[in-house]
């Protein structure tokens, strides 16, 4: 990202990241990895250079390892919590799409003490498979334990998403990386009603994360700051979290400069809202403590 007139974080900022993975290709597999070899290989907490920036606490999020390998990647994040105490949260996967046959998974997941949400990654779904019966069944069941819900979607399933949402009201569902708008194809209209709508569901937050990878190459904070502005309009701050999508991010900015570009869409905000964005909200929603 250049940084040429970009605006930048002046000082060292404390934060919640509310969106972070780990992964080693020698302890499970990965799948996905094998497409894109520049991170292939293993990222630890020790990997994670914020540039100076405090982590007051951090949320581990699923990994996309094979479906086979769930139950023991919460347990490495669990031995990777015991040497790193900044790891305070864990979204694990679970197969939500087995509907009510999912429960026994929820039921294991919500007795681990630092698991306080679920992601089923939908991105690659076929249209319709968020609002199939089993999968509402198995979204809506998360209620019972306690778990909120990450949702990983491209821009164009966000339509399908929000009807998802109004079936399960009674599960917070965390949007990750806005939705993905179209950045690189500069076409933000469909996004931002598609964005507004899925926002009036009031059991919807969102993660302002992962934008950095959907834009071209080269592109500023001047870029991505109106993606950003226009999720903290239509949710407010309050339902709003920073987010580093760490080490996936790292294929198009550094993590200060992701910093930076959250840094300046709050720029005239009152401090609450960029106490909301910076910690605030990412503590309620994911049960963090002080």
């Amino acid at each position: 990202m250049r940084s040429e007139d970009d605006e930048t974080v002046e000082a060292a900022v404390q934060v919640v990241d509310s969106h972070v993975h780990f992964w080693d290709p020698a302890r499970m597999d990965y799948p996905w990895l094998a497409a894109v070899p520049a991170l292939h290989r293993p990222y630890r907490p020790s990997d994670l250079d914020t540039g100076g920036h405090e982590l007051a606490a951090a949320v581990f999020v699923e990994a996309g390892r094979a479906d086979g390998d769930a139950a023991r990647e919460v347990d490495w994040v669990e031995e990777l919590a015991a040497d790193w105490p900044v790891l305070r949260a864990v979204v694990a996967h679970a197969p939500l799409e087995q509907g009510a046959a999912a429960a026994p998974r929820l039921a294991e997941l919500a007795g681990r003490p630092l698991v306080r949400g679920v992601r089923r990654n939908v991105q690659d779904e076929p249209a319709g498979f968020a609002t199939t019966d089993a999968f509402v069944t198995g979204v809506r069941s998360l209620a019972r334990y306690g778990l909120t819900f990450d949702l990983c979607v491209r821009h164009h399933q966000l339509a399908e998403v929000t009807t998802l949402a109004r079936r399960a009201p009674d599960v917070t569902i965390v949007l990750d990386h806005l939705g993905k708008p179209p950045v690189a194809a500069a076409r933000p209209g469909p996004w931002r009603a598609d964005l507004a709508r899925l926002a009036a569901a009031p059991n919807v937050v969102c993660k302002l994360s992962g934008l950095a990878t959907e834009a071209a190459p080269g592109h500023t904070t001047a870029d991505l700051v109106p993606y950003l502005a226009h999720a903290l309009a239509v949710f407010g701050a309050d339902r709003c979290m920073f987010g580093g999508d760490w080490p996936v991010s790292t294929l198009a900015v550094t993590y200060p400069d992701w910093l930076g570009v959250v840094t300046a869409a709050l720029a005239g905000r009152p401090e609450s809202e960029r106490s909301a964005v910076f910690g605030g909200t990412a503590r309620r929603v994911y049960r963090i403590g002080s």
